[in-house]
């Protein structure tokens, strides 16, 4: 069996609490041109099977020379919504967290040349 790429050489860089935050960060990851796949996707129905921290969703980037890049952006993903502020929707005037890219309410897309949206 051909496989594209060498598991092997894979580095895990986050333990995630839910799939969601999983899935927030290898988004980021992707943005940031650096290949990345979240593990234990359907491994919470084994809690208490298992022990809970086997079943964390984990991400893993691709290629370890991506890890500096790839710590920044976890490191920016934790921090980030304690620091940064609230971002106003241009089109509805609703108030959305900072990480959040596109409005909740109306479902504009934030542009990223414009944090503020306004």
């Amino acid at each position: 069996m051909a496989v594209g790429r060498s598991y092997l050489a894979m580095k895990r860089i986050y333990s995630a609490a839910s799939l969601p935050e999983a899935h927030l960060l290898l988004h980021q990851l992707h943005e940031q041109g650096i290949r990345a796949l979240v593990f234990n996707e359907n491994a919470q129905g084994g809690v208490g099977e298992l022990p809970f921290t086997h079943v964390y969703p984990e991400v893993w980037i691709d290629n370890p020379e991506d890890e500096r890049r790839a710590r920044r952006i976890v490191s920016e993903f934790e921090n980030g919504s304690r620091t940064e502020r609230n971002r106003q929707c241009s089109e509805c005037g609703e108030n959305n967290p900072a990480t959040f890219e596109i409005c909740w309410h109306c479902a504009a897309e934030f542009r990223s040349d414009n944090p503020d949206n306004t």
